[in-house]
């Protein structure tokens, strides 16, 4: 992907959580079961935690029951606003993913849900790994998850998307998609197949531990999960 593009849709991604911050917040004002699940098998007494693209906060109430110290970051001042004002005694923060304000070596596992899938080319997904890496201490773990189809609506948007490339009529990069937010604004996403997430952490010098996918009860809800270690 042209990095021009690939800043543009970093920069819109950022405009349209802004834009949607109170409507988004709204759907997300639980956490999910599954997803506290799989946190569950990765966290140790006294972990310092990282919740990279925490949103509005939603999983700090989880993660305030462990006996862990909790930062989270996100780079929507909107979001962030929204979980400071839930949460006021907690440690939140705006910050970009691929230019982290932590020095190296500090946190014990970086958690991050729903947030990979938003980063465009593989540069800056490159660039989003190493950083998760170089804040983590050695033997650190990244525990991350992205978005797997499970409506026939993003298949369409897919396959939308697949045939525009081939027909030469979209900078998007195949795998890449825009879903709509109501009528507010189209968000942009790459779809990972298991092969692309493992081979991005091996070239970014992780160590896949493991990969799969994590559904709620109903079924209504499919991520893929990658759990990765530092050196």
């Amino acid at each position: 992907m042209d990095k021009e593009y690939a800043e543009y849709l970093l920069k819109k991604t950022k405009e349209d959580y802004n834009l949607i911050a109170e409507d988004f917040s709204r759907t997300r004002a639980v956490v999910w079961p599954e997803i506290c699940a799989l946190f569950d098998k990765y966290i140790s007494n006294g972990d310092k935690i990282l919740d990279l693209g925490c949103g509005n906060g939603r999983y700090f109430d989880y993660f305030s029951q462990k006996k862990v110290d909790y930062s989270g970051v996100d780079n929507s001042e909107k979001l962030i606003k929204l979980a400071q004002e839930r949460y006021p005694k907690s440690n939140f923060q705006i910050a970009d993913a691929l230019n982290l304000p932590f020095p190296d070596n500090f946190f014990d596992k970086v958690f991050s849900v729903a947030v990979f899938h938003h980063i465009p080319s593989e540069e800056f997904r490159a660039q989003f790994l190493k950083e998760a890496k170089r804040i983590l201490k050695p033997s650190g773990m990244l525990i991350l998850t992205v978005w797997n189809f499970k409506e026939l609506k993003e298949f369409f948007l897919f396959l939308k998307s697949f045939t525009l490339k081939l027909m030469g009529l979209t900078k998007l990069e195949l795998g890449d998609f825009m879903e709509p937010w109501a009528k507010k604004t189209e968000r942009y996403y790459h779809y990972f197949t298991k092969k692309e997430l493992i081979g991005l952490s091996e070239k970014t010098a992780f160590k896949v531990r493991e990969i799969g996918i994590i559904k709620n009860k109903k079924v209504n809800r499919r991520n893929t999960y990658l759990i990765a270690q530092k050196p």
